[in-house]
């Protein structure tokens, strides 16, 4: 049914979103790119392989979400706390890199390369109903609720909260901030913090879904939500959002023509077509403060 591959692809551009914000956050507010970005959200699905098998799935969200904070934590001090000029921003990202490929290794000495099993403890979430003949699942419903719950939560964190604030102030300019008495370091690591938790849990919805964590979505998942952020605008967490929600559903919508070998070149071709037109992308790029003054 048509009605219920658009539901799978809203679903799952939810959780293309969610990774891409996290993109989008750290280069729209501080210029740097996360490589590693990708393998935070990777673990965030094993974590929640040993959370899930003892706790609630309620409580090992939050679990997932301070874990994947304390990883963007790490990544900031390891990867870009030395490389703080505009000549260093190569050298954070390479260095980004060799950190994702670090947890990869790491994740496969712990949990192996095969995808692991997701033992869930409720039954609830794989019940669902029925409208306009399309199955709705109570997991895809959880899903859409934490990932728009936890969007709504960082715009109000960027619009409404004095750190949000000092967030847009580092975003326009780190020497300005720097002289309005901003505490910089302070800023950059909670925005590493909130990207990565972000991410982890988005590694949680996608295992959740799949039933399995895997090592693999790290780099198809994650560097298909880096070229969603590049689509909707590098820096832009409008264009994150939108990019997402616009890939899930046309990916959706390909499965129901039957071209479900072509699905994962949608992002990819996406892109190029509208950077054809758009070079800076949907939005046109707003990599400092223009969607929290929207």
């Amino acid at each position: 049914m048509l009605a219920g591959q658009i539901l799978n692809g809203i679903v799952t551009g939810a959780m293309y979103a969610l990774v891409a914000i996290g993109f989008s956050l750290v280069i729209g507010t501080l210029d740097k790119l996360n490589f590693a970005h990708s393998e935070v959200f990777m673990v965030g699905g094993f974590i929640a392989v040993a959370a899930v098998a003892w706790l609630p799935w309620q409580l090992a969200l939050i679990v997932i979400f301070l874990a994947g904070g304390l990883l963007g934590l790490a990544t900031e001090f390891i990867a870009f706390r030395r490389f703080q000029t505009n000549e260093g921003k190569v050298t954070a990202a390479l260095a980004s890199m060799a950190l994702g490929l670090i947890i990869t290794d790491l994740v496969h000495k712990v949990w192996g390369t095969e995808p692991v099993p997701l033992k869930m403890q409720s039954e609830w979430l794989q019940t669902g109903h029925t409208f306009f003949g399309a199955t709705v699942l109570n997991l895809q419903v959880m899903i859409l609720v934490v990932a728009f719950v936890l969007m709504g939560l960082l715009h109000l964190l960027l619009q409404k909260t004095r750190m949000g604030r000092q967030i847009r102030a580092l975003a326009e300019s780190t020497t300005s901030a720097s002289l309005l008495g901003i505490n910089v370091r302070r800023v950059t690591q909670t925005v590493f913090f909130v990207s990565s938790a972000l991410a982890a849990v988005g590694g949680l919805l996608v295992a959740l879904r799949g039933g399995a964590a895997s090592s693999e979505i790290g780099l198809s998942f994650g560097l298909k939500s880096l070229a969603i952020m590049a689509i909707g605008g590098m820096g832009d967490l409008r264009g994150a959002l939108v990019g997402g929600l616009l890939i899930g559903v046309l990916e959706a919508l390909m499965f129901q023509m039957g071209l479900g070998r072509l699905v994962e070149m949608t992002a990819w071709v996406t892109l190029i077509a509208v950077l054809m037109f758009r070079p800076n992308g949907i939005f046109g790029g707003g990599i400092h403060a223009r969607e929290q003054r929207a």
